[in-house]
């Protein structure tokens, strides 16, 4: 299967995998000549709050895409593909994580996704959830996880 599309999901909580997140995207698009479709998903109150940082004083004055595009991880990821000569371009979502995910990657065909995750202990996944695991199991094509380096086991 040639991989034409990957769409690479990152959120709020993305920060301390930036680097890893940029670097496997990069790595797996680039000997493919993919075009990596670069996401934010906020809620609706991480958005009000990112617009409200950002100095929009009214949202309709901006699009979720370009309020994604100033965010800074998004800038950190794409500095990487810029680096790297990676086609990408960038979207935003507002909505529930996983949902957004998956349905963009329905929307653009995307051929993988990747997705940071960390490292939780039984009873955290079954009282908080997890985004990641929503994905694997709901999206129309492969997942990758990248885990957080971090240790954190809640």
């Amino acid at each position: 299967m040639a991989l034409e599309t990957l769409l690479l999901a990152v959120g709020p909580e993305e920060s301390d995998r930036t680097d890893q997140l940029a670097r496997t995207a990069a790595d797996i698009a680039g000997p493919a000549g993919a075009t990596v479709v670069l996401l934010h998903v906020f809620t609706q109150a991480e958005y009000d709050s990112t617009t409200s940082n950002l100095g929009v004083a009214n949202s309709s004055e901006v699009t979720v895409d370009d309020v994604a595009r100033r965010h800074g991880t998004i800038r950190s990821i794409s500095k990487v593909f810029e680096e790297d000569g990676i086609d990408y371009e960038i979207r935003g979502a507002i909505g529930t994580h996983a949902d957004e995910i998956v349905r963009l990657a329905t929307g653009t065909e995307a051929d993988l996704v990747i997705v940071g995750g960390r490292r939780r202990s039984p009873t955290g996944k079954a009282i908080f959830g997890s985004t990641a695991q929503q994905v694997i199991l709901d999206a129309p094509c492969p997942v990758t996880l990248v885990r957080s380096d971090s240790n954190d086991r809640s």
